[in-house]
């Protein structure tokens, strides 16, 4: 494991509210090396003491320990005020770190990423088995991630390079192997002959305050369509892998990616919707609208494809959106009915389809949605109702900081859980068809109000309800 980090864009809100908190959990569990260090690199001036306490102020704690764990983590710190734009300067400060292997994490802007590299080949950084972390999104279009990512490789090989994708970082998240993979009922029926359609949610109460000039740039679709909600597709639809290691599990998230349908513009009308939050409500209180002057949304409902063997005719919803009633996270796998159905009540038409429902945030559940007589009267067995089998841990286990977890595997060089260069362009590719075929349909983004599941024109899109669920019911 290697025992340097340096840690660039280290005043910004990732570090300060998962990154060093991380470090912080680690160290107290004495899961990092006794020689650790950190070299933290932002653009405030601060010196040494003065960029110390800026942190602890920002670092709650509650008891001694994680205090101890605090302060030892601040020992181990040097900061540096640094432009990264500038290679000489960074080549000319950072140099004195390169007398051992060591792990590079840019928590920046995606156009800090090239001079950032450069910048550090300079100052020898990235040479032997040094390695270079990435915060997600890689650019914001196919061709801005191929030019970063011939950047990266004219500095150092693949092998070295590790983009984070937080999401694969949740223990929920890769729970999703565990049970597509682990299960002989699954492995069974994981396909299009079984299998109706597949939703895949990501609802977020808060805004884009304090973002807006990034989301401007963004919007959802490249913030967390690209970024999360297509690696949880992956998982889901992907190939058994040979192995659970890097390589093996990335070949088989990158062959889903490429067999999603491009969508053209007479597509976008009817396979997806683009909304932009307004004024309203969410838990009690008042919250403005987003009101910047480009046209970017806040909410994307998408209808995907993918053209291969096992999932032909499948649709897979993602809805994902800003200012959402509730914060979930969840995926809703719809089986088709039953071929022959020889019950009086309820009907066929009435019957509900088995559902297996993943909810991997704020809680970790897991239900498989039946249909039996258990709640029937004794007289009438042949009565089917709707009843649940609950598969979750009561009550949920404490669990790490995903940033826990991807720091570690990142010092270790452990790539499993981090996304590949094929991969990142394949996702960017779907992408791009989807907003090229936006601006070639005008298809606008519609406003909803904070508070709400979204533009009406969505309702179709969201996971039917289910018991306790609180969505709105599927428009049929």
């Amino acid at each position: 494991m290697h025992d340097t980090l340096l840690l660039f864009g280290a005043t910004g809100d990732l570090a300060q509210r998962y990154l060093f908190p991380s470090l912080q959990h680690l160290l107290r569990d004495r899961l990092l090396p006794a020689t650790f260090r950190v070299v933290a690199v932002g653009r405030s001036e601060y010196d040494n003491d003065g960029f110390r306490a800026w942190l602890r102020e920002r670092i709650q704690n509650d008891d001694d320990r994680e205090t101890r764990a605090l302060e030892d983590l601040l020992g181990r710190i040097t900061y540096y005020a640094l432009d990264l734009n500038d290679a000489d300067a960074m080549a000319k400060t950072l140099s004195q770190y390169a007398d051992r292997p060591s792990v590079s994490y840019l928590s920046t802007p995606p156009d800090l990423f090239a001079p950032a590299c450069r910048g550090l080949k300079a100052a020898g950084l990235l040479e032997g088995e040094s390695r270079l972390v990435l915060e997600k999104p890689i650019g914001r279009d196919l061709a801005s991630a191929r030019e970063i990512n011939n950047t990266l490789k004219s500095a150092l090989d693949e092998k070295r390079i590790f983009r984070i994708d937080h999401y694969l970082g949740k223990a929920p998240v890769q729970n999703l192997l565990a049970l597509r993979f682990g299960n002989t009922l699954m492995e069974a029926v994981w396909q299009h002959r079984w299998i109706e359609s597949v939703d895949i949610l990501v609802a977020e109460t808060a805004g884009v305050d304090g973002r807006e000039g990034y989301y401007a740039n963004y919007g959802a679709l490249r913030d967390m369509v690209q970024n999360h909600m297509l690696q949880l597709l992956a998982l889901i639809a992907m190939e058994p892998p040979a192995a659970l290691d890097a390589d093996s599990v990335r070949d088989e998230k990158t062959k889903v990616l490429r067999a999603l349908r491009p969508m053209s513009a007479a597509d976008a009308a009817i396979d997806s919707v683009r909304g932009r939050y307004s004024a309203g409500v969410v838990d009690g209180e008042a919250v403005k609208g987003f009101t910047h002057d480009s046209d970017v949304e806040t909410f994307v409902a998408l209808r995907a494809w993918i053209d291969n063997w096992r999932w032909a005719g499948v649709p897979f919803r993602l809805v994902t959106g800003k200012r959402m009633p509730s914060r979930t996270t969840e995926v809703l796998v719809t089986f088709k009915p039953t071929s022959h159905w020889v019950f009086e009540r309820p009907s066929k038409k009435r019957a509900r389809s088995n559902r297996l429902r993943m909810r991997l945030q704020p809680e970790e559940t897991i239900e498989l949605g039946l249909m039996g007589s258990l709640a029937a009267p004794e007289w009438g067995a042949t009565e089917l109702q709707p009843m649940s089998l609950d598969l979750s841990m009561s009550p949920t286990p404490h669990r790490r900081i995903a940033y826990e977890r991807l720091m570690v595997d990142a010092l270790k060089g452990d790539q499993t859980l981090f996304v590949r260069d094929d991969e990142v362009e394949a996702a960017w590719r779907w992408i791009d068809s989807i907003s090229d075929a936006w601006r070639d349909a005008s298809t606008p983004a519609q406003e909803y109000p904070a508070g709400s599941w979204g533009p009406s024109a969505a309702s179709s899109f969201l996971p039917a309800t289910l018991s306790g669920n609180g969505h709105r019911k599927k428009a049929t």
